[in-house]
């Protein structure tokens, strides 16, 4: 309940953003003064402002909607205040009538609104005259111009860098849960230590979805964007990465699921085991120089080239273990084969 009442952002909006929105504002009102006579140019004030979003992409859909709905709505407005007049209930009225038009033109969320604020906002604070519904609907389109503009004028953004830093960190975690899993397997371990092993694993999933919403937020950044060519190839090379690796995911959480039911206190002695914590270093080394992540944070020597080089050859585990060490192996030779597959 604490939560679902409080009225702050876990994050703040950047500075920049938040100085592009208010010098738009402030353009918009100046320029629509100037250029629309008459009361305050609120509607252009208010487009400005909500038309500067994080992206210029999104910037271009919220003016879009925003204008249809300043259309429609002043639209709605000025017909039933020339037919009805001014009173109370017509303002009621007409906020109805345009959430029922927009409904049957299935408009999307933020145009229904527009079209609903627009008709009241016509009707309350002016006449529902031609030249009166016209003028705001100028406003608005000055407004919306402006801070498109201004978004893409100063310092458009791009969320590319923020995309690597979120790969980054999903390429560490998938790392350090191959190595978590590797140690795991060497070394006796206690019930408590295997569901924490676990918990860590299943983690890897929020991480990925983190990654992949980074990437697709960089990429809807750098449409028409005009900073965008010297980007587009970095955000390519990472969804592709992004792509190969996530089999990965599920795969190091279906291995880790497996030690866990699986696991005996013997199984530390067994040769089959112990090889494949081996490849599982290797394969954690290599997970970190496909993602150009340092990879020397171990004790022992710094390998640059793929350690993982060839696929695990072992003899028949005994029985007691020949369950999990199949399970383990299938998952290895998938990971393999990622760390194998030839970059496009």
């Amino acid at each position: 309940m604490r939560e679902s009442l409080t009225f702050r952002s876990p994050r703040r909006a950047p500075l920049l953003q938040v100085t592009k929105s208010a010098i738009a504002t402030i353009a918009a009102w100046l320029v629509a003064g100037w250029l629309v006579q008459g009361p305050p140019p609120i509607f252009a004030a208010i487009a400005a402002l909500l038309v500067v979003q994080p992206s210029i992409n999104q910037s271009f859909t919220r003016a879009i909607e925003r204008s249809v709905g300043v259309i429609v709505g002043v639209l709605i407005a000025s017909l039933l205040g020339i037919a009805l007049g001014d009173l109370t209930w017509v303002i009621l009225l007409s906020a109805g009538v345009a959430l029922v038009v927009a409904w049957a033109l299935r408009m999307s969320p933020g145009t229904t609104n527009q079209v609903a604020i627009s008709a009241v906002l016509v009707l309350a604070l002016g006449t529902a005259t031609p030249n009166y519904a016209l003028d705001r609907v100028l406003e608005t389109l000055i407004g919306a111009v402006i801070g498109v503009i201004v978004n893409t004028a100063l310092v458009p953004p791009v969320l590319v860098p923020a995309a690597r830093a979120k790969l980054d960190v999903l390429g560490r975690e998938l790392a350090g849960a191959l190595e978590r899993l590797a140690d795991a397997l060497e070394q006796p371990q206690t019930s408590q230590t295997l569901e924490g092993l676990l918990l860590e694993a299943r983690l890897l999933r929020p991480v990925r979805d983190a990654a992949a919403d980074a990437i697709n937020d960089a990429a809807d950044s750098l449409s028409l964007n005009p900073r965008s060519r010297r980007h587009r190839s970095d955000l390519a090379t990472m969804q592709r990465l992004l792509d190969r690796f996530s089999p990965v995911v599920t795969q190091v959480i279906g291995m880790t699921r497996a030690a866990y039911d699986g696991y005996e206190q013997s199984i530390a002695d067994e040769p089959s085991v112990r090889a494949i914590a081996e490849q599982l270093h290797r394969a954690a080394h290599d997970v970190r120089l496909e993602f150009a992540l340092p990879t020397g944070d171990r004790d022992e020597p710094v390998v640059e080239e793929p350690a993982l080089t060839r696929p695990l050859q072992i003899q028949t585990p005994s029985a007691a273990h020949w369950v999990l060490v199949g399970s383990l192996l299938m998952d290895l030779h998938r990971i393999h084969e990622t760390l194998r597959e030839p970059q496009g």
